[in-house]
């Protein structure tokens, strides 16, 4: 089992900052890419962010320049790092990692999403 605990979600005004973070845990070989997918009411979950485990980053058109995602492969972490935040930002943001397992088993594992709120 991969379990993906995100953190760091909560309610801003906007133009304000969050930092969102993932721990990744189990019974884990190998992370590759990892992302950040987000979730509005009435709407499709769409990328963020991603990065590979070499650290190739791409955003979706709406977050760059304002977003950043970095990761730790030493601890299994990801972060999204969120400037001057838009109310069309607020959704439900949710964690993603390509997992190669310790039985070689290769699959996607997600998070259980954390809520960013951004008032005008």
């Amino acid at each position: 089992q991969v379990q993906l605990v995100e953190s760091g979600g909560g309610l801003v005004q906007a133009g304000g900052s969050l930092r969102l973070s993932c721990a990744a845990s189990g019974s884990i070989f190998r992370l590759n890419a990892m992302g950040w997918y987000r979730q509005a009411p009435g709407k499709l979950r769409e990328l963020v962010a991603r990065i590979t485990f070499g650290g190739i980053t791409n955003y979706a058109d709406s977050v760059k320049g304002r977003f950043t995602i970095s990761r730790d492969n030493a601890k299994n972490t990801v972060s999204l790092q969120m400037n001057s935040l838009k109310p069309e930002d607020t959704a439900v943001y949710y964690c993603n990692a390509d997992v190669v397992r310790t039985n070689m088993y290769r699959g996607e594992s997600w998070g259980q999403g954390t809520q960013v709120t951004v008032s005008s």
